[in-house]
């Protein structure tokens, strides 16, 4: 099981027992975490972590079309807690996470074309 926290310390080139941006990076997962539930990604009540016990797999079941939560949460993160100083490469990192949002979002839609495939037999 991938902790949430140490997963996105990973990424964002932080070790895992390096604790000192803990309280921000939890603060700023919590934050992308609402967004998500926004989109309508994972539980309906919304979802936050409290350090790093919490796992991948209780905010997404085992479902590979939301593999890229992790992705779009290290993005999220990464443009708060240490945004990169290029514009232009803060502009692709956004273009990134609108696609990403996008993709999320036609993930979870109720109303997907395999839904409609199901309802046309």
């Amino acid at each position: 099981m991938e902790s949430i926290l140490t997963s996105i310390k990973k990424m964002l080139g932080i070790i895992e027992e390096y604790e000192q941006f803990d309280a921000d990076l939890i603060m700023h997962i919590n934050s992308v975490f609402m967004i998500l539930n926004q989109i309508g990604v994972g539980p309906s009540r919304g979802f936050s972590i409290k350090g790093e016990d919490e796992v991948w797999t209780d905010f997404i079941p085992d479902d590979s079309r939301l593999e890229l939560v992790k992705s779009y949460m290290h993005l999220k993160v990464k443009l708060i807690f240490d945004p990169p100083l290029g514009s232009a490469v803060i502009e692709a990192m956004n273009r990134m996470i609108s696609e990403f949002e996008w993709r999320l979002s036609v993930a979870v839609d109720p109303g997907d074309s395999k839904g409609e495939e199901e309802n046309s037999k």
